[in-house]
């Protein structure tokens, strides 16, 4: 029971086209291939996580990539034990069509696990290296892996490998200026080598 120590606040009738405040989104902070690394990585102690179960179907994930707004979504398991990552790439590209092909299924009947790459295709990055590396380094090594984005991992206290941040192409193009029409990795890397030539 509320004690009569406390009074009512006083109260008024909501007013005609009334709005209501949105979060700020953080504004893009322009980087250069000189920036220290850890300006565009997506630090996950800050950003939540997207994870999606392997047993999801396509439809789910794509649902839950334009939900979140991410491009990537970690696969995991019910202990948070990843299994694999499935971008935008993966569910545009040719590996649906290909799989309902070899497999004679329906494109519905599709998961997650059968078109994600995974945990044992993954490499990570040591969040010890991204600490003293710049833009440049990582634009060179997602280059090299011909992947739109790099997990970067860390030992937590207890041994266990956790993955810390996630570096995505399509955010590093955009921090660095240049603007992105497809999620194809060939055109995000022709737009940021752009970037370097001038």
């Amino acid at each position: 029971m509320v004690r009569e120590q406390y009074k009512c606040l006083p109260q008024a009738k909501l007013g005609q086209c009334a709005s209501y405040y949105q979060a700020e989104t953080q504004p893009v902070r322009p980087v250069g291939l000189e920036s220290r690394a850890l300006e565009v990585m997506t630090d996950l102690r800050r950003v939540q996580a997207v994870s999606i179960s392997a047993d999801a179907t396509l439809a789910s994930a794509s649902k839950a990539m334009m939900r979140n707004t991410v491009r990537s979504l970690i696969v995991a398991d019910e202990k948070r034990c990843i299994l694999g990552i499935i971008t935008s790439t993966d569910l545009l590209g040719e590996k649906p069509m290909q799989f309902v092909r070899e497999r004679g299924v329906r494109f519905e009947e599709v998961l997650v696990k059968d078109v994600m790459t995974p945990r044992e295709r993954l490499e990570v990055l040591d969040l010890d290296d991204v600490r003293t590396a710049e833009v440049g380094h990582v634009v060179a090594t997602l280059k090299r892996a011909g992947r739109q984005h790099a997990l970067v991992a860390e030992t937590d206290p207890s041994g266990r490998q956790m993955v810390r941040g996630i570096f995505s192409a399509s955010q590093i193009a955009r921090q660095l200026g240049t603007p992105i029409h497809t999620p194809e990795v060939a055109s995000t890397f022709a737009e940021i080598e752009a970037v370097i030539a001038r």
